[in-house]
């Protein structure tokens, strides 16, 4: 019996041409419903003839005949595949109705004989409405040798695909989002105070004292800060980044300004992070010192690879180590003081102990030293904003969660700093070239033993890690750029794993140029990492102070207040980060931002002339279409795949109206809410053109284009045709900024013999669009 004969495969009235519930749905599976038949062989003198056996004999079929025995009698292995129908007995007694499946026969060998199976057809869609179908793993499977073993190996290195639903699975709660984001923060008190001890001793070892003072000043714009970012989470609860906050509230320039601050921070906080924990290492294993860049570079590797693994992985895998720090962190504080409190200790609670070596003073003490001091503490405040901006990353209620959080962090932070500052105070350390000032405090606290080994693994662990939290906002405002039209489209796609993976792999190719040029110190980086920083908090905060006058909602006052302080606090550090830091290697950063901006604006230059040139007035695209050939029937089925209503798709659909009367407009996509907008206009723009709308669950567009392809070769007689729409780009930097998966696809369809490929190229040029 023929597919058609079936009867199965008929097309459902008032569906897409070709296409059937029948197709899409995988209704019953085979240990309840299927009827596997098997084939046995037994030698004969005339070649063995084979018979088939049903394991139910309730209605037998006829077998598609298949030679398994060679000219000599013996039997070989046919690795033919061949398609037959196989009526299911429907349950519940009575009368069975046949329920057409269609399946796939394998030939096979075992020790006693050779056998046929008969196995269910793997289904590539499932129905979920009329003309909306979802592609399923089957249909979402990879084409091609080369896209098989790189899928192969992606899979192997980072795990199987993740579909789109679970999404929401992918979410933090706030234990893991305490280590996924808090790192960062928590991790600078690992270095806070050494930069600061380091400028104070140019003045000599009697500057050292101040080292308590100036931690306390950062403690107090440290609680500024928190409050402030507070307030930003309640009033944006999906998400209240600097880019966002000044965007509704500033305009697109400030937006902007923070925007490229805050990548550029992010590209740094990896570079000081991975450069610190090194150094960490190197600390309590000196023959390492010369490694320290080749170790940076695996570690940034590390920490990528983790986080290509999904949101929720990399909070599982770097958390372990930020609570592991926490505790070691504490115990060492907790040691230090209780030896100070019974006298085993150089100094005591109220007087520091002398400095353990004579510095020569290069300098006097004065106001701007002190000041010098306080910006490269200021460190210690960078990243604390990262929880406002990953809000979506927390499980419901989020605000609330990332409220908490904050709180949490902010705790842990407050009393580490203290903590270290006051320590060395009272242990009388001082920096050395060789060796942190945490690890020289570890020593004296706790001794060369295995605490103290397990506090560097600790310190180091989460040194390491504490890139993690730009890893974790650095794609999320990349993709909300692209989103914007401010950056290249591909940086808002989903990975398998439903991470922003190409904003992923941008981080950490950044981080470890960074890390190559400066050779991994953190002393050469520093100076460039606080002011970007600084300068997006100040931008927030503003924004959230108009935020409020402009809106006047409940209890806006008092945020009102806390804002403004916040937005004063931090733009006095950006004047002082500015004048103290700015030759010492804070021009590059402005320089960066300044050079991201300009890139931005280029982008949506580049989208905004393209978007007004594409655009169709929708409701009067049907006078545009051309229309329909008479054809009785149409010998051609044209698909078309298309992403918008545009000059390059309504072309598309010219030109296969052109060819022929049956045409198919097909839409992939992975957001139902869009897609049904999408329908509607489409509907009422383009009302007699069918629209097949495919759910890709595993973002894939190559493959469920294939696979619509495919089930119309077999469920029709007629040629398929397929038109690529494509975009002709001016210049050979523009093709960076648009997906060109419509490509991809005409090799896959030019090796399908039933199937015509015709391109549709669109050049702005050549139409004098530009």
């Amino acid at each position: 019996m023929t597919e058609h004969e079936s009867g199965g495969l008929a097309p459902e009235r008032g569906s897409i041409p070709g296409w059937s519930a029948g197709d899409a749905v995988n209704v019953k599976d085979e240990s309840q419903d299927a009827r596997t038949f098997v084939r046995k062989h037994r030698p004969s003198a005339d070649g063995a003839k084979a018979r088939a056996e049903p394991s139910n004999p309730a209605t037998p079929k006829t077998l598609p005949q298949s030679t398994l025995a060679s000219t000599d009698g013996r039997h070989i292995y046919s690795e033919s595949r061949e398609r037959i129908v196989v009526p299911r007995q429907e349950r519940g007694g009575g009368r069975s109705s046949l329920d057409i499946d269609l399946r796939e026969v394998r030939y096979g060998a075992t020790s006693k004989g050779v056998y046929l199976r008969v196995i269910p057809r793997q289904q590539q869609f499932k129905q979920r409405g009329a003309g909306y179908f979802e592609a399923t793993a089957e249909g979402s499977r990879p084409r091609g040798a080369i896209a098989r073993v790189e899928s192969a190996i992606k899979q192997t290195i980072l795990g199987s695909p993740f579909a789109t639903s679970r999404l929401i699975h992918e979410r933090l709660t706030k234990v893991r989002a305490l280590g996924v984001f808090s790192s960062d923060p928590l991790s600078s008190a690992a270095y806070s105070a050494e930069e600061i001890m380091l400028v104070l001793m140019l003045a000599g070892a009697g500057a050292l004292y101040l080292t308590l003072p100036v931690t306390g000043a950062l403690l107090a714009l440290l609680w500024t800060v928190r409050l402030s970012y507070i307030q930003t989470i309640k009033a944006y609860p999906n998400g209240g980044g600097a880019y966002i906050v000044a965007h509704e509230n500033l305009g697109v320039t400030p937006a902007l300004i923070a925007a490229a601050a805050l990548l550029v921070d992010y590209v740094l906080t990896v570079a000081v992070s991975v450069a610190a924990g090194v150094a960490a290492i190197t600390s309590a294993a000196p023959e390492l010192f010369d490694l320290r860049v080749p170790l940076s570079l695996l570690a940034v590797a590390v920490i990528t690879w983790g986080n290509l693994r999904g949101v929720r992985e990399s909070g599982a895998i770097f958390g372990l180590p930020t609570y592991f720090f926490i505790l070691c962190f504490s115990g060492m504080i907790i040691v230090g003081l209780v030896k100070l409190a019974i006298g085993e200790a150089p100094g005591t609670f109220l007087h520091s102990a002398p400095a353990s070596q004579q510095i020569v003073a290069t300098s006097g003490l004065s106001v701007f030293l002190v000041l010098r001091a306080f910006s490269s503490g200021a460190a210690a405040v960078t990243g604390i904003e990262a929880i406002s901006n990953g809000v979506p990353a927390f499980k419901p209620p989020e605000s609330r969660n990332a409220q908490i959080t904050m709180q949490w962090e902010a705790a842990f932070l407050g009393f580490f700093l203290l903590g270290v500052a006051f320590l060395a105070t009272r242990y009388g350390i001082v920096p050395q070239p060789d060796e942190t000032v945490v690890s020289i405090l570890g020593r004296e606290v706790l001794g060369k033993n295995v605490l103290y080994y397990a506090y560097q693994v600790g310190t180091a662990g989460v040194l390491l890690l504490a890139a993690n939290t730009a890893y974790a906002d650095f794609p999320r405002l990349s993709a909300i750029l692209a989103k914007d039209r401010f950056a290249p489209r591909q940086l808002a796609f989903r990975g398998d794993r439903l991470a922003f993976s190409n904003g992923i792999m941008l981080l950490g190719a950044a981080a470890a140029v960074l890390l190559v040029i400066f050779q991994a110190q953190v002393t050469r980086l520093i100076p460039l990492y606080i002011l970007g920083v600084f300068i997006s908090m100040t931008l927030s905060q503003s924004g959230m102070v108009r935020h409020w006058l402009r809106l006047r909602e409940h209890g806006w006052r008092l945020s009102l207040v806390l804002n403004a302080f916040g937005a004063v606090a931090t733009g006095v550090v950006v004047v002082i980060v500015g004048a103290t830091k700015f030759t010492e290697g804070a021009w590059i950063s402005v320089i960066a931002m300044l050079a991201l901006f300009c890139v931005f604006a280029l982008i949506r230059s580049h989208y905004g002339r393209l978007e007004r040139k594409l655009r169709v007035d929708e409701s009067e695209v049907p006078v545009a279409v051309p229309a329909a050939v008479s054809s009785e029937p149409p010998r051609d089925h044209v698909i078309v795949p298309v992403d918008d209503i545009n000059k390059i798709s309504i072309g598309a659909i010219g030109m296969a109206r052109e060819i022929s009367s049956m045409v198919t407009a097909v839409h992939v996509f992975d957001d139902q809410q869009l897609a049904e907008q999408f329908r509607e206009r489409w509907a009422r723009a383009v009302p007699d053109v069918p629209l097949l709308l495919l759910e890709s669950p595993f973002r894939q567009f190559v493959s469920p284009i294939l696979a619509c392809v495919e089930r119309l070769e077999q469920t029709e007689s007629r040629r398929i045709v397929v038109i690529l729409p494509t975009f002709e780009p001016r210049h050979w930097w523009e093709r960076l900024l648009h997906n060109r998966d419509v490509l991809r696809l005409r090799p896959f369809l030019k090796q399908r013999k039933n199937v015509r490929v015709l391109d549709f190229p669109y050049s702005p040029t050549k139409n004098n669009d530009y």
